[in-house]
This record gives structure tokens, C-alpha cells and sequence, in this order.
């Protein structure tokens, strides 16, 4: 496998490790997919964290502004998910530290981890395991930039964009790989994608 991995090499890792199903899942909401995507499985073993983490930091280290900032530069992700691609890019950048952002439920805005403080003028990378309605970035950035910091990237291993996720220009964004958006119906109106397989319940 090259240092910087094709796409489709990539979606076989992921599937590989079973970090990327296909089949018949109910998610909590009460939703049905014919796809599953779950990044920390493939981040479990050592090996493919490490590709996978190597991989989508030299796609940053090929901007050669950012590649400037590394030594000072902070990465910052939301837990959980977030957290282990941030901890393995940060170790393949050499970048300075990790900060993260997490709340207490569902109901509650997000907020930096007690005692973990952004300075002003820190340069912040925004790492995450997947790129879909971008809401907890864009408040991740909002804290960031709150507290004085400046947000100079973002990277994720999938981009899987759903409808009216932002693009977050001017900063650049970078993916090992992109899906089309994830296909949610309602079980009781449309037909199971396959009809020989059960139904999984996903309960996270």
C-alpha cells in the first residue's frame, strides 16, 4: 500500500476491519440503512491506525502553509470519534498537542475538556473520524475562534457530506475517502436493501 493510500484501498481497509457493513441496521433513531460506518473498529488495530493516520497526515503536510505551522500547531476533535484519528495524526505530524471538545448529553452545547485550554493565537487543525452534517466541527470551531485561536484546516478519514453540510472554505479539507451521502428511510415504508439478511440494531 502507498504512503498516501487510493480511495478504494482505503474503503477496503474499512471494511476489512468491519469499520464500513453493508446490510439491513436500524439506527436509535428508529431509522433504517443499508450502511454502517464506524471508524473507531478499524482504529482498534495498531497497523491500520497507523496507515490510516500516516495517510491523512501527508495529505496536510502537502500544503506547504500548513506544513509551516506543524511544529506549533494544535490538532483539536470531538469526542469520541474524533479522538483516536486526532491522537494518531497528531503523532504522524509531530504536531504540538491535542485538545478535544465534549459534552455532558445530547442536549448540551459542546465544550473543551475541564482544564484544557486553547491559547490566543494558537493554530488549529480540525481532525475528526467522519465529515457529515459538520455540525460538531463548525461548534468546534466556534470555541476555537472563541477563545482567540485561529482554525487553519480540517482533516477526516470519510467524508461522507450529507445536504447542507458546510465546505468550510476558504480553510482546506482533507479526506482518504468520500461516500455518498448515508441513505436513512423509514423501515415500515421501503423495502430492506437485503431482504436474505437480518436486521441489526445499532445501538451507538
Amino acid at each position: 500500500m502507498e504512503i498516501i493510500p487510493s480511495q478504494d484501498e482505503v474503503l477496503a481497509l474499512l471494511q476489512e476491519t468491519g469499520a464500513l457493513r453493508e446490510g439491513n441496521f436500524v439506527y436509535p433513531n428508529g431509522l433504517y440503512s443499508d450502511q454502517y460506518l464506524q471508524i473507531p473498529l478499524a482504529f482498534r488495530y495498531y497497523q491500520h491506525a497507523k496507515t490510516l493516520s500516516v495517510a491523512l497526515s501527508r495529505k496536510v503536510r502537502a500544503n506547504a502553509e500548513l506544513r509551516a505551522l506543524i511544529p506549533q500547531l494544535s490538532v483539536v476533535a470531538p469526542a469520541t470519534g474524533g479522538l483516536p484519528v486526532a491522537f494518531g495524526v497528531c503523532e504522524a505530524l509531530r504536531a504540538k498537542q491535542v485538545y478535544w471538545a465534549e459534552r455532558q448529553n445530547d442536549s448540551e452545547p459542546l465544550r473543551m475538556r475541564q482544564f484544557l485550554e486553547i491559547q490566543p493565537g494558537e493554530k488549529v487543525l480540525l481532525v475528526d473520524d467522519i465529515l457529515r452534517t459538520g455540525a460538531k466541527l463548525t461548534e468546534i470551531k466556534k470555541l476555537v475562534e472563541a477563545a482567540g485561536a485561529e482554525v487553519v484546516g480540517v482533516a477526516v478519514i470519510v467524508a461522507q457530506m450529507a445536504p447542507g453540510c458546510p465546505d468550510f472554505a476558504p480553510l482546506p479539507v482533507y479526506w482518504l475517502a468520500q461516500l455518498d451521502p448515508l441513505n436513512l428511510f423509514d423501515g415500515a415504508a421501503h423495502d430492506l436493501s437485503y431482504p436474505d439478511r437480518a436486521v441489526e440494531k445499532i445501538w451507538l
